[in-house]
This record gives structure tokens, C-alpha cells and sequence, in this order.
């Protein structure tokens, strides 16, 4: 059992990522004014002092803590600190990301140093955006100088400024308006702010200051507690609550080939700079999250008398993915080059790319986009000049046979993948990411009607029918029909033809454009109204009573029960599919497929 504590856009993180697992949980917050909803988790209001919070971890066998609770809550942070060590239970902190400190902005330790600056420094005249909690401490300030406080437009704000006799006047109040609007109304010498992180807008009030020449005073976040285990972001928190407490999630989250390039080369990087390397290497995610991988092999040595070289090592880790590279070795050399910039070179077990389509250069290493995006950035930031990088993954030459690279045109090994640096365990998105590179490939080459099928004795079926189209024209869909339909309607394809068989007909036939057993089953009674509908026998009834799977209907019925009965269904799997690829996309072409080939086509 987890209890989360909240009541910000961190403890909404929080509760999504609970609620993935299925699993429960609790969510505290200090007040009720935050509206959630816990698909899986009690919410709970009140604050709890450290015995109260005791009691209840004891009583309800709490085995994990997150707090993610305000930057500010100092007291809350002190209480579960004092806890957690009372009761042994691990903390995980999801922390917001802050911007660098820059030396135009004034920084104070807390509101007794900003008073005393705000003093020294002769301002007179404030906008304090540091919320209404603050009014009591400002006092001093605002009983002497010309104040406006911005605060939370709700009657509990109002009454505590009230209580605090502050001058209803001066209040101003979170709305439509951004901080440039309100700075240029209230026209003061300086704003005071706290440090707050991005997601507390602490960028953008100190960015609309700047450009109204306003000075910004701000106070410091307060240091967390010693033995807090920190995130910033939803993926390094599922990762921790699966190290922390196993079988909280049923299946464990891993990281793309991707991701781990991107550690194995930071830290051969670091290497060659003659830098100390620890057993983890800190990496961002396109998202802007910060994640720790380890990496092993860290080395540096000479290969020429003027030329070093950096390597390292990180393991795959794909989680309960069924990835065919798990446990392979993702190897990273780093060495300088005399060219500006950063150059990706193949190394073995690396794909070579030999067809257009990928947004990659052809005759080049299959590192797609977004990773090479992710070195980039990490090694851009440690080194300034130009760096040859050599990504290799042995045996990744024998696993490539295993993927889709063969179709999609990359040899000698896989590609280095992953749009998020993050593999979640059966990902149907992993699977749409394939389909898009997929259908781009066939574009690319020339192909202008794809041919769709759920899966190897489809395709064959179709293939004796276009018996001259290239390999990559035929894409299998598996269950994802209206995603594939999705893209082809997106990426342009003017025709496509579908080979379906008959168990994900009746489904697609419902409007189910996902037709896995985990999303929907067989409908007898939506079978019966079809058959109905299209003036079939009442032996077509009892049939579909006595069916176990769809397709002994393709024996069950008499042939002309069978002509209404699977036209009917044609037509309504055209229908369905026109919601995602309409006849302004394109051409679309069914084909209802039985056990021995060919049917029905509409």
C-alpha cells in the first residue's frame, strides 16, 4: 500500500501513475479543494501531524511514502521525514524542475532576508506573488510600503487575508490575465516570487519581469530531507515504485535502445574529458524528465599518440517487455573529431540504412531521430567541439532478424530506437511508432496501395492476389485496425485493401477498431440483430447460440444465409472504418478472408 501526499500538479502525476497499476492506494491532501479523481486510490483531507500520519501508516500497512507536496511545505517534508525513519519506509519525492538560478535575479534564503533586502535596496512599491500563506510573514513590509498580493480568487483566501488585515484593495488575483498583464497594471518596482519550478510558473513570471524592467526577488525552495529518493517526472517515479515495491505494478517498465546510447555515450564522454564516473549516469527524456541509468566498461585510453578514446557500456534493461534486445549491450566509443559537431558512425550490430523513408540518411547508422536528438543534447552540453560517436550492439546483427528491419531496409544489425527513452511492457504505442516507419518506408519507395492484414497466413492469402507488390507494401495491422487506417489517412496513402479474418470482422463489424480480446469479445446478440437485420433464417440464430469462435460460421451457415449474413458484415466493417479513414482519404478495399484464402470483398 502507498500513501501519496499532494494537493499540486506533482501529486496529480502522482495519482496517474498509481492509477496505472490497478492497484491501491491513498492520496492525502491538506484541504479538499482539489478536485481528483482516484480511479484506483481513497482520497483522503486533513493534514496529518507526525503521529497522526504514523497511526494511519500503521493501520493501513503503508509500505512506500510519496510526497509530492509544495516545494514550500517545509513542515509537511519535516513530518514525513520524521516518519518515514519512525516507521522504515523508503520516501520517494517527486520534485519539480527548476531553471538554472541566473545572477540578474536577487536570491533570498527565506521572507526575513528578502525583507531585509527589499529594504536595503529602497523598494517601496511590490507585487508579492508568493500566495497567501505568506501575508502573516510580509507584515513588516506591506504595513509600510505599497503592496499588492496575488492570490488564489476563492472565498477561503480572501478571509484568511482578511484575518491578517490586509487591505482588500491591494489584493489581486489569479485569473485569465498572465504576469505581463498584471505587471503592466500594477506597474511595481519588483516582484516577489518563490522559487517554485516550472510547473509553478516560476519561469514565466520572472521572464514577463525581465521584459517590464521590473526586479524579481526570490526565495529560495527549502533543502529537502536527508534519504529522500527523488524523481521529476512520471517515469522515473514508476520506476522507483517498482524497485521500492515490487508487485505494485504487474509489469515492469524498461528503457528504450535509445535511452541507454544516450548514458553509454554521456558517460564515455565524461571519460574522455577525464572526468570521474559514477555507477549511474543522469540522462534527459524528450519530456524534459531526468533519469539515472547505470553503465559498466567505463574506460579511456590512447589509440594513437594524440588521439584518446572514451567507451562505455549500458545493459538493456526492457522491463517485461518481450524486446528481443533485453539484456544486450549497448556500447558507446567517443572520440574527437577535427569536424564541428556531432558525427554517428556504425558500429557492429548496428543497423546501415539502405532504403529512404526513415528521415534518415541513407548509407548511414539506423539511429533514428529522437536519440540522436538525446546525444546530442547531453554531450553538447559537456563538450563544445566536434565528437565522433560510435554506437555498437553485439550481436545485434542475428537479433535484427527478429524485428522489422529486414522489410523496412536496414542491415547488419538493429536500430538504435525510442521516441520517449522509456519501454512500457506490451506497448500497442511501441507498435504504432513500427507501423508509422513502416508505411513511410513503403511510401518512400514508391508504393502507392497498401495492403493490410492482421498477421503471416493473412498476408500469404494476399500476397497470391497482388502477386507483384514489393515486400513493403504489406503491413500488418495485428489488432490495431483503426490505428493503421489512422496513419495511412494521415501519411497520405490514396488506397488501401484489408485483408480481415472473420473472428475480427464480427468485432470491427461493432465499431471496435482495436479487436484484442483484452479490449472486446464476440457479441452474439449484436450477431443476431445483423442477421436479422440482413433477412437471414432463424438457422442463422441458433447457429451463432451454438458458436465457440466466429469462423464455424463460415461452415455453420447455408450459402445463402452466408451471403447476407457476411455481407452484412462487410458493410458494417466499411462503416467503422470510414471513421478513421473516410472516402476523401482514399480507396479502401475489404476482403473477408476464411481459413482456406479468399471470400467476401466489398
Amino acid at each position: 500500500m502507498i500513501l501519496i501526499l499532494g494537493g499540486t500538479t506533482e501529486g496529480r502525476l502522482a495519482v496517474r501513475v498509481a492509477d496505472a497499476a490497478g492497484s491501491s492506494y491513498w492520496y492525502s491532501t491538506r484541504d479538499a479543494l482539489q478536485q481528483i479523481e482516484c480511479l484506483h486510490g481513497t482520497h483522503m483531507t486533513g493534514a496529518l501531524g507526525a503521529t497522526s500520519m504514523a497511526d494511519f501508516c500503521a493501520t493501513h500497512d503503508i509500505r512506500l511514502l510519496i510526497d509530492a507536496g509544495h516545494p514550500f511545505a517545509a513542515e509537511l517534508h519535516r513530518t514525513v521525514a520524521v516518519v518515514a525513519e519512525e516507521l522504515d519506509l523508503p520516501v520517494i519525492r517527486v520534485e519539480r524542475v527548476y531553471p538554472p538560478r541566473e545572477k540578474d535575479t536577487i536570491w533570498c534564503r527565506d521572507i526575513s532576508d528578502a525583507l531585509a533586502r527589499l529594504e536595503a535596496d529602497g523598494i517601496t512599491s511590490l507585487l508579492a506573488l508568493t500566495g497567501v500563506q505568506t501575508i502573516r510573514a510580509l507584515k513588516p513590509y506591506w504595513s509600510r510600503n505599497d503592496c499588492r498580493m496575488r492570490i488564489l480568487d476563492r472565498d477561503e483566501s480572501r478571509a484568511l487575508a482578511s484575518a491578517e488585515g490586509f487591505p482588500a484593495d491591494k489584493l489581486v488575483y489569479y485569473a485569465a490575465d498572465d504576469t505581463a498583464s498584471l505587471l503592466a497594471s500594477v506597474r511595481p518596482q519588483a516582484i516577489l516570487t518563490k522559487e517554485s519550478g516550472e510547473s509553478g510558473g516560476f519561469t514565466e513570471k520572472v521572464d514577463a519581469a525581465r521584459a517590464a524592467g521590473v526586479r524579481v526577488y526570490a526565495l529560495e525552495r527549502p533543502a529537502m530531507p536527508a534519504g529522500f529518493v527523488t524523481v521529476t517526472g512520471e517515469h522515473g517515479l514508476r520506476r522507483e515504485i517498482e524497485r521500492l515495491l515490487p508487485g505494485f505494478f504487474p509489469l515492469r517498465t524498461g528503457f528504450t535502445t535509445g535511452a541507454c546510447a544516450t548514458a553509454a555515450s554521456k558517460a564515455a564522454l565524461l571519460a574522455l574529458l577525464g572526468r570521474e564516473v559514477g555507477e549511474t549516469v543522469s540522462i534527459t527524456l524528450p519530456d524534459g524528465e531526468t533519469l539515472a541509468l547505470p553503465v559498466s566498461g567505463v574506460t579511456r585510453h590512447a589509440a594513437e599518440p594524440f588521439t584518446a578514446v572514451g567507451t562505455a557500456t549500458v545493459v538493456k534493461d526492457a522491463g517485461d517487455d518481450p524486446d528481443v534486445t533485453n539484456g544486450s549491450a549497448i556500447v558507446a566509443k567517443v572520440t574527437f573529431s577535427k569536424e564541428p559537431g556531432i558525427h554517428f558512425l556504425q558500429g557492429e550490430g548496428v543497423g546501415r540504412v539502405t532504403l529512404p523513408g526513415l528521415g534518415l540518411p541513407v548509407g548511414g547508422p539506423a539511429i533514428n531521430r529522437v536519440p540522436r536528438e538525446m546525444m546530442t543534447r547531453e554531450l553538447s552540453a559537456l563538450y563544445a567541439g566536434g565528437l565522433d560517436v560510435t554506437i555498437s550492439v553485439p550481436g545485434g546483427r542475428e537479433l535484427a532478424l527478429k524485428t522489422f528491419n529486414p522489410k523496412l531496409g536496414v542491415v547488419d544489425g538493429i536500430s538504435i530506437i525510442g521516441t520517449s527513452g522509456i519501454v512500457r511492457p506490451f506497448s500497442d504505442q511501441a507498435f504504432v511508432d513500427a507501423l508509422r516507419k513502416e508505411i513511410e518506408v513503403a511510401l518512400a519507395i514508391g508504393v502507392d496501395h497498401l495492403v493490410i492484414n492482421s498477421g503471416a497466413k493473412s498476408e500469404a492469402f494476399l500476397r497470391s492476389r497482388f502477386p507483384d507488390f514489393p515486400p513493403q507494401a504489406f503491413i500488418h495491422y495485428g489488432n490495431l485496425v483503426g490505428e493503421t487506417l489512422k496513419l495511412a489517412a494521415e501519411l497520405g496513402v490514396r488506397r488501401v485493401t484489408m485483408g480481415v479474418m472473420l473472428g475480427k470482422a464480427v468485432k470491427l463489424a461493432e465499431g471496435h477498431l482495436d479487436t484484442h480480446s483484452r479490449s472486446v469479445v464476440m457479441n452474439r446478440e449484436f450477431l443476431k440483430g445483423v442477421a436479422a437485420e440482413a433477412g437471414c433464417s432463424s438457422a442463422v440464430t441458433e447457429a451463432i447460440d451454438r458458436l465457440t469462435l466466429a469462423r464455424e460460421l463460415w461452415t455453420a451457415l447455408s450459402p445463402d444465409d452466408a451471403r447476407r449474413f457476411l455481407s452484412a458484415i462487410l458493410s458494417r466493417c466499411r462503416a467503422a472504418c470510414a471513421t478513421v479513414y473516410p472516402a476523401t482519404a482514399g480507396t479502401l478495399e475489404i476482403i473477408l478472408l476464411d481459413e482456406s484464402g479468399f471470400s467476401l470483398s466489398l
